[in-house]
């Protein structure tokens, strides 16, 4: 099967890049998702996928149904990507114009460089490489049933909205709300996020805590007449940074826990006018063992040490939470919190992806992202098992140097239906995360 498969790959390849080039070519910054939405829509329905919809998010899902009984596989990318930023740093290339060419490309195990066609663009790696190749899989599992070999459970591509922004709103609105209308369900997930042909196995949390000092305003021609709220801000930053870093938990897959105070800000804001707000801004990351809750009692027992010693120091943490508006104008607000993850290389759900690799003749390897991705829901929350697989390299994630190489889109095609046809063979028990 092994064989055949790799060989199939190959001759879907050349309509995968394609179709990943007319992605690329559609900006979709959240919120705005639709263009990317219905390229995708039209794409399952011209390959014949069984079922394909837009829930009332936004998110597009399909379906390729097996003739025989097993899980459904839910095959996940998202709809959006991050701002370009400047076209001129993008070495010539246009974010938006999906060129081909052959590129210096770090290797698999970023221990050097080798040269590969490329496809550039905003989102290459992030995740329009991996998505387009999760829905030629589809396409190749369509394939195999229509000759008449055994496929065990449903292949569903979930494409969601509103990931960037880091709520998982598309991802928890699926989950919660579409499937089970739907009368439809899932037993593990495979994200195309960025892996290098690697099965990733977990990242660390992630919560966004927004900390508000209190001051009182003045002229700035008597500053001691009143408060400034920066100034009471700058022993707590500094506090925070100490304290975070020696209470840190350490995993021993994922790393350490961290946090990065990544805005500042200050009211009124003008001259001749001592500030009496400051807002500040972290990117809290968290590791096994740690719970939003914790990190914001973390940063709660802070301001209450500080407001012991002084008076004047009024502080409040929370986390952070702000409207969102999907691009079919469906509206709401979460707490911006990603639960920390891992699922163990020996777990049958891991093993299985491993075997359905090297039946291809590809590499088993293992690694853990740097960054969150959606499967908090699944894997934190809802505690599914799933992994990651990709063409794609987090090297070049959210940069002007955004591209996948196209040798690599042709394995993930294979790779992906090796391991949905691995995934059917577990027993209903195998689809547990300890």
């Amino acid at each position: 099967m092994g064989n055949e498969l790799n060989e199939i790959a190959a001759r879907l390849k050349p309509a995968a890049v394609d179709f990943c080039r007319r992605l690329i070519r559609v900006p979709a910054l959240p919120g705005e998702e639709k263009g990317v939405a219905d390229l995708y829509l039209a794409e399952m329905q011209k390959l014949g996928y069984d079922d394909v919809f837009r829930d009332a998010w936004g998110n597009v899902i399909g379906m390729i149904r097996g003739n025989e009984p097993g899980p459904t596989l839910m095959y996940n990318a998202h709809l959006d990507h991050v701002d370009p930023g400047d076209p001129a740093e993008w070495l010539g290339y246009d974010p938006y114009g999906a060129a081909v060419d052959v590129a210096e490309m770090e290797n698999q195990d970023r221990t050097g460089t080798e040269m590969a066609e490329v496809i550039h663009g905003r989102a290459a790696a992030d995740v329009k490489g991996g998505g387009a190749c999760q829905i030629y899989a589809g396409a190749l599992l369509r394939q195999l049933r229509e000759q008449g070999c055994k496929i065990s459970g449903n292949f569903m591509f979930a494409g969601v909205v509103l990931e960037e922004t880091a709520e998982q709103l598309g991802m928890i609105g699926l989950i919660d709300e579409t499937l089970p209308a739907r009368g439809l369900g899932y037993d593990g997930v495979v994200s195309c996020e960025a892996t290098s042909l690697k099965l990733y196995l977990g990242h660390r949390g992630r919560v966004e805590l927004k900390v508000t000092i209190e001051g009182v305003t003045s002229h700035g021609s008597a500053p001691w007449l009143g408060i400034n709220a920066v100034n009471k801000a700058t022993a707590f930053i500094d506090r925070v940074e100490q304290t975070v870093k020696a209470e840190a938990v350490e995993d021993e897959q994922l790393g350490r826990s961290s946090i990065a105070l990544t805005i500042i800000s200050c009211t009124p804001g003008a001259l001749c006018i001592v500030p009496d707000r400051c807002q500040i801004t972290y990117d809290r990351r968290m590791a096994p063992g740690e719970t939003a809750e914790s990190c914001v009692q973390q940063i709660q027992s802070i301001i209450d040490e500080l407001a012991a010693k002084d008076p004047e120091f009024r502080a409040k943490v929370e986390i952070a939470a702000v409207p969102r508006t999907s691009y079919t104008g469906k509206t709401a607000t979460l707490p911006n919190v990603k639960q920390p993850w891992k699922i163990e290389p020996n777990h049958s759900f891991v093993q299985a992806a491993a075997s359905g690799l090297a039946g291809l003749g590809q590499p088993v390897k293992y690694g853990y992202w740097d960054f969150g991705t959606d499967l908090s829901v699944v894997c934190g929350r809802d505690k599914k098992p799933a992994i990651g697989y990709s063409p794609m390299q987090e090297f070049y994630c959210h940069r002007p140097i955004d591209k996948v190489r196209t040798d690599y889109m042709e394995k993930a095609i294979a790779g992906n239906a090796a391991i949905f046809l691995e995934m059917g063979k577990l027993p209903q028990d195998d689809f547990v995360l300890d």
